[in-house]
């Protein structure tokens, strides 16, 4: 019998790096990441931890040009959300760090007919309302000039892990055949981006065939992913914050804490602190998952652990141990790392199985042979 040849790997070059979690999840689906950019020296280091770094190059994306790029079949992209989110000053892509996005096109444009078939670029729902939808205008019009035809999707992290974390992804194509003209109906195309379609009808839009994705409720709970740690552990905190923590809690999160404290087994809940009217508080989650991870250097966006049951309860902060595996990363390389640099590089990381989904069920059918569209 003859043997057949392995099929070759589709190459990638991811952009803004951080820690290589888009890596982690398209090597999980058959493709060779051979670039990797990152401003981060921190997240460099992690990224290290857990990968053969000889095709990361440190630095600013801004003195990148596209003759340092090998020839890729795709380029991903999860720019930095700070001008973006509505957390955020929402400066849009005007905003230093958002605006990076322009260097990623701008390097797409200077490998010119080396320009890898496929792009895909994430980031947070805000993208579509920044400028009243003007700065995703621009974005696809921009990719538009370059020859990609676009789709883009939302999709909640909560299909496959237990965080509630919702992304836009833009996915391009230089094949104008992948998918379906204009918008078609699914899942993880809400309203809001039929009516972004027809509201641009200037720029090309297809819809990729895609299967039905996993459900909101299969992701889990945090009884999945949270270390269980001794009841002497110093990370717990002490009887005084204890009490600190109970006296802000108002009449609904005492009542969810009390829940849980009667339940005859462990169970465990996400916490932040919010301000109010009646001053900060902490807010106990009712679902048994995680809210949105960010990069903890804010008050409100680090995330505390309850963990309650037979009439007791603690309560530390996430780890960056949980981070990873909230981001489905698995046990992820942390070794040395100090918790708050493990938690700013994980926050603002993507979800690993949501783009392993995508990589298995969609992005090669993005990618074409260069030579049949040259003759198309």
């Amino acid at each position: 019998m003859v043997a057949v040849a392995d099929k070759p790997k589709l190459r990638a070059a991811e952009f803004f790096a951080g820690v290589g979690l888009v890596r982690k999840a398209l090597e999980c689906s058959g493709f060779e990441v051979v670039f990797a950019n990152d401003i981060s020296r921190h997240k460099y280091d992690i990224y290290n931890l857990n990968f053969d770094s000889s095709c990361f190059l440190v630095g600013d994306i801004a003195f990148l040009k596209g003759a340092q790029i090998p020839d890729i079949d795709l380029a991903t992209a999860g720019f930095p959300c700070t001008d973006l989110s509505l957390a955020g000053l929402r400066q849009g892509l005007n905003g230093k760090q958002s605006g990076t996005v322009t260097e990623f096109i701008r390097i797409l444009n200077e490998m010119d007919s080396r320009r890898p078939t496929a792009v895909m670029i994430e980031n947070v729902p805000g993208f579509a309302t920044s400028k009243r939808g003007d700065d995703l205008h621009s974005i696809i019009k921009s990719l538009n000039g370059l020859g990609y035809v676009c789709d883009i999707l939302e999709i909640d992290a909560r299909r496959f892990v237990p965080q509630s974390r919702s992304r836009l992804f833009i996915l391009g194509s230089l094949n104008p055949q992948f998918g379906i003209p204009g918008w078609v109906k699914n899942e993880l195309r809400p309203p809001w981006i039929r009516d972004f379609v027809l509201r641009y009808p200037d720029l090309a839009f297809a819809s990729a065939v895609l299967p039905d994705p996993p459900s909101l409720n299969l992701g889990g709970t945090l009884a999945s992913v949270v270390e269980r740690l001794s009841s002497d552990s110093p990370l717990w905190w002490d009887e005084s914050r204890k009490t600190q923590f109970l006296a802000s809690l108002t009449s609904v999160n005492a009542d969810r804490l009390t829940a849980m404290c009667n339940s005859n087994k462990l169970t465990w809940a996400t916490a932040y602190r919010r301000t109010r009217r009646i001053g900060t508080v902490w807010e106990i989650r009712g679902d048994q998952i995680s809210g949105c991870l960010r990069t903890g250097s804010g008050g409100s966006s680090r995330q505390a652990v309850v963990e309650a049951g037979t009439g007791q309860f603690q309560v530390r902060w996430m780890t960056g141990r949980e981070y990873a595996r909230l981001q489905g990363a698995g046990n992820f390389n942390l070794t040395g790392v100090p918790e708050s640099k493990a938690r700013f590089a994980l926050g603002d990381a993507v979800c690993v199985p949501v783009v392993k989904w995508l990589a298995e069920n969609c992005l090669p059918k993005l990618v074409a042979d260069k030579r049949i569209l040259a003759n198309a």
